[in-house]
């Protein structure tokens, strides 16, 4: 792994191999130079990309939101009316942690909660994903109001990933989504001004 790769490839690497370590240890308990030993490069190379284990871990946050956000976004962008949005955004969700459990530990595991920074971050994820999921509860009420449900469907699916990833077993995305969505429409649908 030591060869000379392109600083972006590099970066790319080095995030990858810190997402593995932070989610298996823990911010506190993983090292950089556990993570350089891992990447296959010096402390020093590490440091040109990151100047600090908190920088990389922010970093991280915003590389793990960033795609699921892209998942959500790119799974409701065809959907043809609310009821559509909200089973392919919840799905397209489930099938993001199911497929991407350490990143999901990294985002929303106690590591990022009991760090006020990286509290803060996480907090600013759930914002932009309530603000990307408000514009599609199409049911006659104000924005503030749509914020206030997106926010409590950010909870509800959050809380229930949090309980199938901890327990470490295996679950169909397409079943626990539909389920999530379900329950969700079925109360939005009877949301009014």
């Amino acid at each position: 792994m030591n060869s000379r790769l392109p600083a972006a490839q590099r970066r790319t690497q080095i995030l990858e191999v810190a997402l593995r370590t932070f989610a298996a240890r823990g911010f506190h308990e993983a090292s950089m130079n556990d993570i350089a030993l891992a990447a296959g490069v010096t402390k020093p190379v590490l440091y040109q990309h990151f100047a600090s284990k908190r920088e990389l871990y922010l970093s991280l946050i915003d590389e793990v939101a960033a795609s699921m956000l892209t998942a959500v976004s790119k799974a409701t962008a065809d959907a043809t009316d609310g009821r559509a949005q909200t089973e392919a955004g919840v799905i397209a969700y489930f099938e993001w942690v199911d497929g991407n459990r350490e990143a999901f530990v990294v985002l929303f595991g106690s590591g990022a909660r009991n760090d006020e920074e990286f509290s803060t971050a996480v907090r600013n994820v759930e914002r932009k994903v309530a603000e990307a999921i408000a514009p599609l509860i199409d049911a006659g009420i104000d924005a503030e109001h749509q914020r206030l449900l997106a926010y409590a469907l950010v909870g509800m699916s959050e809380s229930v990933s949090r309980q199938l990833v901890l327990s470490g077993g295996s679950f169909d995305p397409q079943v626990v989504g539909g389920r999530l969505a379900a329950l969700a429409w079925a109360g939005l649908r009877n949301v009014g001004p």
